[in-house]
């Protein structure tokens, strides 16, 4: 095991300190968020080698944690009496018991986890848009996001379209794989590769002003969209709401149609350039190359094959911040070894310059199915006859990071054997670590604050943990 010398910790003596309190919070399968007090600090030794040695250098700043408001979560939500549906969004948006999330992610129009397909327009050559409408949004979608503002005011919310309007589209579906579930004829398909969009001025016209409408109605129910990623997975080639692009048609679509609309109409806005989920380092380049279309992107979104590039798009590209969009969704398991698969997913992402960490659905029902026969896991999941809710080891893993990292935070250099630890330091001082130990006994790990001290740690066998330094 590799070790940390003192010649090591010398970078952190300029920044020693009073005494700093140290607070431990674990779960295992057996117990969850169980806060087991305070952890005495050792004294720095410099003849003494260490495990892992927690730096005050910062890397990238942390822009928050959430998750997705999908329609089925929302109508999982609306089957619970009120105390129990209030006790579930406290849980998950309140900043002292809660997971205290401070960004969300929502659809624009379907999703895989909507309870059908539909759009805000679906009347083919309505080119002025006089037939759009969000209401399909108020019955279960827009109820679900004003509940969690109404916990917590600040929660930002940003948007993503699965698909556009079907006849917007060169197949005329709002998917491009067939399949008896969505009714495709297999001849329509449009593989990944292909633009998917009709790429003429008067359908990107169209659709550059269908997603500013979007803007403007959600406005109007008291929602702000801070930032549009324009694409949900524009690589992907399945049975749902999706849309394939190419990058050409993207690098068309956002410098000569979308960032003009949004400039002209909602310059608060940010357009991002996601989310994507690929692994082409050379598509990103191609668009960002592009001066029409880089002008008005402000950041990067990537999920799922998106997370092998992380670090080379923070390495190229350090002026636009980076985020993940979608975890990994699972088969619906829930279990324990689900929250082990995410908190690696969470590491990497963080660790190669990811700013945000973005769960998928916060909040099913029952058998945690899609309405295209997709199971994924939730953090909450309703029992629609009993009318409770259960909180999954995934919602635990989650309050590990977001509970205490607060946005405006930064990574912290860690030094050592840390693959199984990660460190933030927030603005008022705190600092936050979250260890992992996935063995099956009990770790023993040194870990050194440099000159504010060395905590001596036993981790529990399967066990999450969080320390909360203060000073």
């Amino acid at each position: 095991m590799k070790k940390i010398t003192a010649a090591m910790m010398l970078v952190t003596a300029a920044f020693a300190a009073e005494a700093a309190d140290v607070r431990l919070i674990s779960s295992t399968p057996a117990g969850q968020w169980v806060d087991c007090g305070s952890i005495e600090l050792a004294e720095y030794d410099n003849t003494v080698s260490h495990d892992v040695m927690v730096t005050r250098y910062g890397a990238q700043t942390m822009l928050g944690f959430g998750g997705c408001f999908n329609e089925l979560g929302g109508k999982a939500l609306k089957s619970l009496g009120k105390e129990e549906r209030q006790r579930v969004m406290e849980m998950l948006f309140d900043s002292e018991d809660g997971l205290n999330f401070s960004v969300c992610r929502t659809p624009v129009g379907a999703n895989d986890f909507a309870t059908e397909w539909y759009s805000y327009d679906e009347t083919p050559g309505d080119f002025e848009l006089r037939k759009f409408s969000i209401k399909h949004d108020k019955k279960y979608l827009i109820p679900y996001i004003k509940e969690a503002l109404a916990i917590n005011p600040s929660l930002r919310i940003w948007a993503s379209p699965w698909s556009a309007p079907q006849w917007l589209k060169t197949n005329g579906h709002y998917s491009n794989r067939a399949d008896a579930i969505n009714g495709l004829d297999p001849s329509k398909e449009v593989p990944t590769g292909n633009d998917q969009m009709i790429l003429e001025p008067e359908y990107l016209t169209t659709y550059s002003k269908y997603l500013s409408r979007y803007v403007t109605e959600y406005k109007k129910e008291g929602i702000d969209i801070f930032m549009l990623q324009f694409q949900n997975e524009p690589y992907t080639f399945n049975i749902w709401p999706n849309c394939s692009w190419t990058p050409a048609g993207m690098t068309k679509f956002v410098g000569s149609y979308l960032g003009p609309e949004f400039e002209a109409t909602h310059p608060d806005v940010e357009l991002w350039l996601g989310t994507l989920n690929t692994d082409r380092f050379d598509h990103v380049e191609t668009m960002l190359s592009d001066e029409a279309m880089s002008r008005y992107i402000k950041g990067v979104g990537v999920q799922w094959e998106g997370k092998d590039i992380v670090k080379k798009i923070s390495e190229t590209y350090p002026h636009l911040p980076i985020i993940q969009t979608e975890n990994e969704c699972g088969d619906g398991s829930n279990d324990w070894g689900a929250a082990e698969h995410t908190y690696w997913l969470m590491k990497k992402y963080i660790e190669d310059g990811a700013g945000m960490y973005m769960y998928f659905n916060m909040v099913l029902g029952d058998d945690c199915r899609s309405s295209w026969g997709w199971k994924q896991n939730a953090m909450v999941v309703v029992d629609t006859k009993s009318k409770k809710a259960t909180f999954t080891p995934e919602y635990w893993l989650m309050k590990h990071f977001s509970r205490y990292v607060q946005p405006g935070a930064r990574r912290l250099i860690t030094l050592g054997n840390n693959y199984n630890l990660s460190a933030f330091e927030n603005e008022d001082g705190s600092r936050v670590i979250v260890v992992f130990n996935p063995d099956e006994t009990v770790r023993n790990m040194s870990v050194s604050l440099g000159c504010d001290g060395v905590m001596n740690l036993s981790l529990q066998p399967k066990s999450f943990n969080t320390l909360l330094i203060t000073e």
